[in-house]
């Protein structure tokens, strides 16, 4: 089951006795747990229903043992356990020892009172663990993957719509482009967009580049494309606008040598026939970054690329044994890559 299956599942009142929640993007899990609590849970009960435990921490018998345990004084309880070592593929470090077929013989005839929720913060689980095979037997595992482009969009301005304001895709886009994919951060720029707006008022592209400040990461990318549009003036102007806020030369240039080599791969990846998708989950970039860095990839060629970080090598090399003074060393990159462009 993937995650609008399970936010439309709750919705309709239709709850489970366990849910595996696994993924990367603990934004959307984390609001998954959230409905589940407004739908099982009055407020003024939480801190009676609701019980938190870490499977590194806590044996799988002591879980299993409250949530057979009848709630006190509320008529349902939440259990909530994060977990890297049941069903994550790595397994995080633990003194505990755990018995699986505890767990798999709760699986098999859940308590009527408890919801017992397992949030495992990996990219993948165990294939090869029992566990794992039986929940997706029952159907109780949900995969909280990172949203597409036109989803996140989509997803910024429902926000928006939400708090009964209005915005369009263009200053969506240019939020993206500013925070980055960081869904925390994106609803809290979002959200203080709204309270600027007022009322039943617009969130205007003006006022996201007056009020939201450029990520260090999204300024790299902005680098890039400046590079890349021989705007050589406009690289340097951003890069000593960097230094004034106290970025690091070679915090700066290993964010290149990143973004860079990703650039690489995207363009190696796309001559092999792969998907954006497939290439988000080859490089464990988010999809929006993907199209952003396939965007700016267009614009070079493969030997440019491979070029350049031949250069950014060198020049790290340079900077970290005092040949050439950190931020005129960068500075000096910059200008020559701007001039040469991306041919």
């Amino acid at each position: 089951m993937d995650a609008k299956q399970a936010f439309r599942s709750i919705k309709q009142g239709n709850l489970l006795p366990v849910y595996v929640c696994y993924g990367t993007e603990a934004y959307i899990m984390n609001e998954f747990v959230e409905r589940l609590l407004e739908q099982l849970v009055q407020p003024e009960h939480r801190e009676m229903a609701v019980v938190r435990f870490d499977s590194a921490e806590t044996t799988i018998d002591t879980i299993i043992e409250e949530a057979e345990m009848l709630p006190f004084l509320v008529p349902s309880k939440i259990i909530l356990v994060r977990d890297s070592v049941l069903f994550a593929a790595g397994k995080e470090s633990t003194r505990v020892e755990h018995r699986p077929e505890s767990l798999l013989a709760y699986m098999g005839q859940p308590s009527d009172t408890s919801v017992l929720i397992f949030m495992v913060p990996h990219e993948k689980l165990d294939e090869r663990k029992k566990l794992v095979k039986t929940a997706k037997t029952k159907e109780f595992v949900i995969s909280f993957s990172p949203l597409q482009s036109e989803e996140l969009l989509q997803w910024l301005l429902k926000r928006a719509s939400s708090q009964g304001r209005s915005m369009d895709g263009k200053t969506a886009e240019e939020l993206l482009r500013r925070v980055g994919t960081d869904m925390h951060a994106l609803a809290a720029e979002t959200d203080k967009l709204c309270l600027h707006a007022g009322l039943s008022g617009s969130v205007t592209l003006e006022a996201v580049r007056s009020l939201v400040p450029m990520a260090t990461e999204q300024n790299v990318f902005k680098l890039t494309e400046e590079l890349a549009a021989l705007r050589t003036a406009e690289a340097i102007a951003l890069y000593y606008d960097l230094l004034k806020q106290r970025e690091e030369p070679i915090k700066l240039m290993a964010l290149l040598v990143r973004q860079f080599r990703n650039m690489l791969y995207v363009k190696e990846l796309g001559s092999q026939g792969y998907s954006p998708q497939q290439m988000a989950s080859q490089l464990g970039l988010h999809p929006y970054a993907v199209k952003i860095t396939g965007e700016q990839a267009r614009k070079f060629s493969q030997e440019r690329l491979a070029s350049l970080l031949s250069e950014l090598a060198d020049l790290d090399y340079a900077m970290k044994t005092g040949r050439v003074e950190k931020t005129l060393g960068l500075e000096l990159f910059l200008l020559k890559t701007g001039s040469q462009g991306a041919s």
